[in-house]
């Protein structure tokens, strides 16, 4: 077996479950963990989660699932060549996106809002819920049971109000302690991961055009090699090899600038990590050009007027299920009404009707969110 730094997390100075289990068989306890993701209902749901465009704009576009596969392989591969626990690295990346609402950000925007009153509405902590107590597979335990540092990589942000009632999981919230390096390389992977996707995505959408992306740094000095050594490559081939060079190269200069600070740290346990500084990140000039890069995404695919129309209509049938399930929770499904008839199993939203109405709108689909509206809006559906 490969040998790991002794700061990496490993199944010795874990905290382990909260339901104490018999030991996997054949496998370890974080590719247990892993295992557990995949199957999961939430995890098949992400095939029809928006990344940018919603599910049916088109069948090539990423989509959450995607998404969260190409994040877990540039995750792995970053934590392997850091010596450090690829299987649990493998499994925040996996998970990382299970509590996200049906249309992107759009969606989290929108329900958020409606939550405003009953303590709103955050996706990592709706991923944490789901894999804590949503997800029902298991007749001894709710959610999936998974390792403290598996959990603690899903919370990727918390407020200090919120951290307060989440025990042992909040205390680094509330304490200015850094995660495990796993979950820090999770963080990075996912932006590395989004940046260059929403690029192939935009290009393939006709939103942006190859000629603006010239103006960007990464992309216009990796496009001008891949023009230097194939002078006749046009197309999509050049896109994508562009985009392989731009994703190689922020991965190379992310496991430079991070071993240079590993070493500068110095550190002998996982307590090392969680006492130090960030210990993963890019360096100065790669940060630098990421933000511009994230810059011109926003200004021009993000608001780009036809993502803007597309999202208006997202927030307003999210709006609006959401103000009609809380006005009358008879049109919720069964197991959805008796959670908003009884007490709320979480302390972060007391109000029990609203959290249930908002679990049952986060775990939507973007095509279940809106055959649910046509259900109840539309004339002629049932």
């Amino acid at each position: 077996m490969r040998e790991r730094a002794p700061y990496a997390v490993s199944e010795t100075n874990s905290k382990g479950r909260r339901q104490t289990e018999p030991p996997p068989q054949a496998r370890s306890e974080f590719q247990r963990d892993r295992d557990r993701i995949v199957h999961s209902t939430a995890f098949r749901r992400l095939e029809y989660k928006t990344q940018v465009f919603v599910n049916h704009e088109g069948d090539l576009f990423r989509t959450r699932l995607t998404h969260s596969i190409e994040v877990a392989q540039l995750a792995r591969t970053i934590a392997r060549a850091l010596d450090l626990n690829d299987d649990l690295t493998e499994a925040i990346a996996l998970a990382h996106d299970l509590g996200h609402t049906p249309f992107g950000h759009a969606g989290q925007d929108a329900l958020n809002a409606c939550m405003c009153a009953f303590g709103g509405f955050e996706h990592n902590l709706q991923s944490l819920r789901t894999v804590d107590r949503l997800e029902e597979r298991y007749a001894a335990f709710d959610g999936l049971n998974l390792m403290f540092e598996t959990r603690e990589g899903i919370l990727k942000h918390c407020s200090p109000d919120n951290a307060r009632h989440l025990d042992i999981l909040g205390r680094r919230f509330l304490d200015n302690q850094r995660p495990s390096l796993e979950a820090q390389i999770c963080n990075l992977a996912d932006e590395v991961a989004y940046n260059n996707h929403d690029i192939d995505d935009g290009l393939r959408s006709g939103l942006i055009q190859i000629e603006q992306l010239d103006e960007v740094d990464l992309f216009a000095r990796h496009a001008a090699q891949a023009r230097a050594e194939y002078p006749l490559l046009g197309g999509r081939r050049l896109i994508h090899e562009t985009i392989r060079r731009m994703i190689g190269a922020q991965v190379s200069d992310l496991l430079t600038a991070s071993r240079r600070r590993i070493a500068d740290a110095a550190p002998k346990t996982l307590r090392d990590i969680h006492h130090a500084q960030t210990l993963i990140g890019f360096s100065p000039a790669m940060a630098a050009e990421n933000r511009q890069l994230k810059n011109f995404l926003h200004e021009n695919l993000y608001r780009h007027y036809e993502v803007v129309r597309m999202t208006n209509k997202a927030r307003r049938v999210i709006d609006e299920l959401f103000q009609t399930f809380m006005n009358d929770i008879r049109l919720l499904p069964p197991q959805y009404q008796q959670m908003a008839q009884g007490e709320s199993d979480d302390p972060l939203i007391p109000d029990a009707r609203a959290r249930s109405v908002a679990d049952y709108i986060a775990g939507m689909t973007d095509r279940y969110a809106m055959k649910e509206h046509r259900r109840l809006f539309a004339i002629g559906e049932i």
